[in-house]
Parts: structure tokens; C-alpha cells; sequence
């Protein structure tokens, strides 16, 4: 059994499983879980750092000057991060996105991005809280991203303010959008997560924002992400209020989604002024055809975004493992999964300890 090498005080918030006995061989079968469900997606948390201390997310109380991140020694490289997304392309991913914290934080990002971009045939993508991308943007255009997607929780300034608890403005993040427009990646899309009391009288406001600009605006149903948001069901706002609202306002339409598995429900204006998704993992749960995996900054492997423990797949990669020996153990994770948190979400699972979201990425 490998033990883990994390000494910090995220090795209590955060527990990980350790690698088992050595995985079977991969057979060179498409990979499916224990529910018939493929793998599509890899999100890849580039670090657990974040400038912001969202509410629904870092909560400052939780995420205080005493916490101690993921030490540098122990996150993956650049170098590590592109080895193992080629293997994951080999068995079938087609998207990746880059996420954390916050990816921006981590230093020349830009270099991580055009080593992705090599990779034939790969959907390229990234979330950011958007504080940082005016600076970046053309730097992660020219390395080869063709798409972002930006968080914000609201037009009011206050608001806005106030959930992400940095003092970060409103007008910071619209620059980093237009930045990102400017510099040639589309369709951006832009997360709104809503909280019942707290910006759920700001949805139309936004809808009226981003119509007409080319932009994809998504509202996310306030979830029980990690073990430190406080989340109780009556914060959360249905998605179906929320595109009933839009709808009153600006008569809406339902989209096919593009792909099995996109987690986003498409709408589109009937005035042809764009369209707008809603994201509703707590009241029409979509885990029957789930196909994402994540991968931590420091190289474990997730599941779910509910997980409550983790497979090491840095010991491998550190300790002379090959290209083989990882496919193998990244095929039996997959195989061997059966996770369905939100169909079978309650009270009761929603108090469990989870993997904080600022961990393994949204």
C-alpha cells in the first residue's frame, strides 16, 4: 500500500485513497463504468489556490490565513499535466478543461495550454473567476485556447462583492471577458451560480446583459459542493424558475444539446439574440450519463465532483511508472466507477465530507 505524503491540513479536509495493488491491463476497449457510461471529459485542477473567497465555494472562515494549500513540490508540473492529458486522449477524452482554484494563479499558464494544444483533437477549454484574464488573455489565445468560460454571480457591484469576499469589482471581470473576445476565443460562456436571498432577484438583469453579444450566459443551481458552504435545499433555485423567468421576459425555446453527456440544458432566445443554459444538478439530476473525470493539482484522480476520496496517480508518474502501468490504473478508476450523487442526494448525504470544489475544480 502507498502511503500518501501530504503532511498538511488538507490532508484532514481533503481525504485521498491510495493507489491499490497494480490495475489489470488495459484491453483496448472503449472504457465504460460500472453504468455504461463513457469517458469523455477530464477536468484538470492546475492548483488549489484561489484569489477569491466565494461563499458557496472558499468560504474565508474555512480558507483563512492559517490554511495551509498543497505545497508546490507536491502539485504536478506542466510536464506531468501534458503526459498524463495524452494518455487520457488515448483512451478517449476529447475535452479538457482547465480549472483549480483558480487557474490563473498559477504561474505561465500559457506554457501549460500550448503543450494541450498539441494534442490532435482535443476541445480545449478553461474556467476562471476572471479577475486575472485581461492580462492573460492573448497570451493563452496565442498558446492555443480557443475558449473560456468566466464566472459572475452578479451585475451589482455590491453583490458581486460580497459573494466573492476579495473586493474584486463587477467591472474587473467584464474587462476580462471583453479581453478574451477581443482576442479571438468563442463563444465564451459566462456561470452564474444562484443563491435563493442572495442573487437569485439578478437573473433577468443578467439574461438583459449578455443578449445580443454573442456570449452564453449559464445559471448553476446552488449545489453541495465540498463540506464548507452551509447548503441547505431551500437556498437552492430550480433551474425551471429561472428559465421561466427569462422567459417571461424574452419568450425562450429548448435546444438539442450537442453532445450525450453536456451538462448544460440549451436554450435560445426566439428573437435569435443567442442562447442561454441552465446547469441543474440538484433538481434534474444528469448523472446517468456523467462522462467526466478530474484530476488534482497534486495527481489524484477523481470521479465525481461529490467524491469523498481520490486515486493516486502522482506516485506513479513519480516513482519510474510507464505509459502502460498508468493507463492501466486511470482504465480500472473508470471501469470500477459507479458514482450518482445527485440522484440519490439527501439531507442526510448532503452533511458528508466531501472533497472541497476549490480542490478538484468545478
Amino acid at each position: 500500500m502507498i502511503e500518501d505524503s501530504r503532511n498538511t491540513m488538507a490532508q484532514k479536509v481533503f481525504p485521498i485513497r491510495t493507489a491499490r495493488e497494480p490495475a489489470p491491463a488495459y484491453d483496448g476497449q472503449p472504457l465504460a463504468d460500472t453504468l455504461g457510461r463513457n469517458l469523455r471529459d477530464l477536468r484538470i485542477s492546475v492548483t488549489d489556490r484561489c484569489n477569491f473567497r466565494c461563499v458557496y465555494c472558499m468560504p474565508r472562515e474555512m480558507f483563512d490565513h492559517d490554511f495551509k494549500f498543497v505545497a508546490h513540490a507536491e502539485i504536478l508540473s506542466f510536464e506531468e499535466m501534458a503526459r498524463l492529458a495524452r494518455l487520457f486522449a488515448g483512451l478517449g477524452v476529447k475535452k479538457i478543461r482547465l480549472t483549480g482554484g483558480e487557474p490563473l494563479v498559477r504561474r505561465e499558464l500559457h506554457r501549460l495550454v500550448a503543450m494541450l494544444a498539441q494534442i490532435p483533437g482535443l476541445d480545449l477549454t478553461l474556467t476562471t473567476n476572471g479577475s486575472l484574464l485581461a492580462k492573460q488573455a492573448e497570451a493563452l489565445a496565442k498558446a492555443g485556447l480557443k475558449r473560456v468560460t468566466v464566472s459572475l454571480d452578479s451585475l451589482d457591484d455590491a453583490t458581486f462583492r460580497a459573494i466573492n469576499d476579495a473586493d474584486c469589482s463587477v467591472e474587473r471581470v467584464v474587462e476580462g471577458i471583453e479581453a478574451a473576445a477581443a482576442a479571438g476565443m468563442a463563444p465564451i460562456k459566462i456561470n452564474m451560480v444562484v443563491k435563493r436571498g442572495t442573487n437569485d432577484g439578478h437573473v433577468v438583469a443578467m439574461a438583459e446583459r449578455w443578449r445580443g453579444t454573442g456570449h452564453i450566459l449559464r445559471f448553476i443551481e446552488y449545489m453541495d459542493v465540498g463540506s464548507t458552504n452551509g447548503w441547505r435545499m431551500d437556498d437552492v433555485v430550480p433551474s425551471a424558475q429561472i428559465v421561466k423567468a427569462i422567459g417571461e421576459r424574452y419568450p425562450l425555446e429548448p435546444v438539442d444539446p450537442d453532445y450525450r453527456g453536456e451538462v448544460a440544458e440549451r436554450w435560445r432566445y426566439r428573437d435569435g439574440a443567442g442562447e442561454i443554459g441552465v446547469i441543474s444538478s440538484v433538481t434534474q439530476a444528469f448523472c446517468r450519463d456523467c462522462n467526466r473525470l478530474r484530476l488534482s493539482a497534486e495527481g489524484s484522480l477523481y470521479t465525481c465532483l461529490f467524491a469523498q476520496g481520490g486515486h493516486d496517480l502522482k506516485w506513479l508518474l513519480r516513482h519510474g511508472g510507464s505509459d502502460a502501468e498508468l493507463v492501466n490504473e486511470i482504465a480500472a478508476v473508470w471501469r470500477a466507477r459507479g458514482d450518482r450523487y445527485s440522484e440519490i442526494r439527501t439531507a442526510e448525504t448532503a452533511k458528508a465530507r466531501k472533497i472541497e470544489m476549490s480542490y478538484i475544480g468545478g
